[in-house]
């Protein structure tokens, strides 16, 4: 009995009899078993825990076996399952096998039965799991990291998940701090979909009032509402054939929420105002920094809605559990804005890299992204040192909501550029004037008249330069 403890097996089936039958069965056998009522439920459990085999009933309410079956291949694929019902046909035992059930089984059952063929299962799985590649540095794993950095095992965890749902067309639901990273998530399964060469439409649910909002994702007919003088397709549409982002859609009220689950029920969209349904071909991605298991639990989310969200979920970890990803981000923010603004700059002092590598990162890769970008606007050598980088002096890091540093904005960072550029060609600007002045023996008049300046604004730039004429004329 002791050889099967180790394994785990998930009972889904909504009648109390079965599952409860299965259950003492597997327990006699030595094996851990947990029981869902319907499918929902059970994939709940499925995400909470590790479980070796799942046995699923074929008919449920709210989610059939089949739709079990094919979420799981999603989202566990290793996780042979069994597929029992009392509803045995030909067609519904090819689909469940074609879907990539392990095996089917048909009520009434011996107890044998169900017990051989998890333990078939469960030495299916370890032979696969042994024949299985551990290198997961392959051609289709670079192609999504390249729009991240990081080898740490969280982010490894991340890029695998996103191989594994991006040819499909589930819901995908980010989850994750602020800063975590979760738009560039969003675009990585769309550019490795089938649906790469459509549009991927990204909108922040907290951008906008909710009557605007509500007109960007569906669409508003003329005269609709006050301002609305020309009818004007909502993102819904614009969006068909290719990806919808949804950010922080935690912020959604409960009116648009409601909204929101018809067009995702139906597959179809109506402009406010109008009457005529849009036909709509959508692959939804939704993010959130807030848990939405709590917010249903309070009242501010619609479960069903959540339901229809967490089908397949993704959990972006914070920067401070991305152990060893700090050093590889830095080396790429460096050279990003060293490029961007026009410096040459070599690395961070010991001090520096210290002090990063204990600060907390509440902000987490975003925080990071801001102080590299002020230090390297505001290091005049070589090495940034750690004084630069402007870390509050307690080590606590801010919220993610309130940064620090922050950001240079638009006209600051256009700024620096500047001063960076001047700071690059004053040298060759010297050398060009100084050799027009020679070889028009120093004559201010004619070296502005070979150069093409007028003559006040080559005084100007002789003076800007330091540039005296003085000792050169007699």
């Amino acid at each position: 009995m002791g050889e099967h403890t180790m394994h785990k097996i998930l009972v889904i089936d909504d009648e109390a009899v079965i599952r409860e039958g299965i259950r003492q069965t597997l327990n006699l056998e030595g094996f851990e078993v947990e029981v869902a009522a319907d499918g929902k439920s059970g994939l709940e459990k499925l995400q909470k825990s590790d479980f070796s085999v799942v046995i699923s009933d074929l008919k449920m309410p709210i989610m059939n076996g089949l739709e079990v079956l094919k979420t799981i291949q999603i989202l566990q694929p290793d996780v042979p399952v069994i597929i029992v019902t009392g509803f045995a046909t030909i067609d519904s035992a090819v689909d469940a096998m074609k879907n990539g059930a392990f095996e089917y089984l048909t009520k009434p059952f011996l107890p044998d039965r169900i017990v051989e063929k998890v333990q078939a299962a469960i030495r299916q799985r370890v032979q696969d799991q042994r024949l299985e590649k551990t290198d997961t540095d392959n051609t289709a794993l670079k192609g999504i990291s390249a729009s991240f950095i990081g080898r740490s095992t969280p982010m490894q965890k991340v890029f695998q998940r996103i191989l594994k749902v991006a040819p499909t067309n589930s819901t995908v639901l980010i989850t994750g701090e602020s800063g975590t990273g979760k738009e560039l998530v969003a675009r990585a399964i769309h550019s490795s979909s089938t649906r790469k060469q459509e549009v991927f439409v990204a909108v922040d649910c907290n951008s906008l009032p909710e009557n605007l909002l509500e007109s960007e994702l569906f669409g508003h007919v003329k005269g609709s509402f006050t301002g609305a003088t020309h009818s004007k397709p909502g993102l819904f549409c614009i969006a068909s054939g290719g990806t919808l982002f949804l950010d922080e859609i935690a912020n959604l009220s409960m009116a648009t929420q409601a909204k929101l689950l018809r067009v995702l029920q139906q597959r179809e969209v109506t402009a406010i105002g109008g009457t005529k349904a849009t036909p709509i071909d959508i692959r939804l991605v939704a993010a959130t920094n807030r848990a939405l298991d709590i917010m249903v639990k309070e009242g501010t989310f619609r479960e069903d809605l959540y339901f229809r969200l967490n089908i397949i979920p993704i959990g972006l970890p914070p920067l401070r559990e991305r152990n060893g990803d700090i050093p590889l981000l830095i080396n790429y923010f460096l050279h990003k804005f060293s490029k961007e603004i026009g410096k040459e700059i070599k690395g961070l002092s010991t001090d520096a890299m210290t002090a990063l590598d204990q600060y907390p990162f509440r902000g987490n890769v975003r925080e990071l992204e801001n102080i590299i970008e002020r230090a390297v606007v505001l290091t005049q050598g070589e090495i940034i040192q750690r004084e630069v980088l402007e870390l509050p002096e307690n080590g606590d890091s801010p919220s993610s909501d309130e940064q620090s540093p922050a950001p240079l904005n638009s006209e600051e960072l256009k700024e620096a550029k500047r001063r960076v550029r001047e700071q690059a060609v004053e040298p060759i600007e010297k050398a060009f004037v100084l050799a027009a002045l020679e070889r028009n023996q120093w004559n201010v008049t004619k070296a502005a008249e070979e150069t093409g300046m007028l003559r006040p604004n080559f005084q100007a730039l002789l003076k800007k330069l330091g540039i005296s004429i003085k000792n050169h004329t007699s």
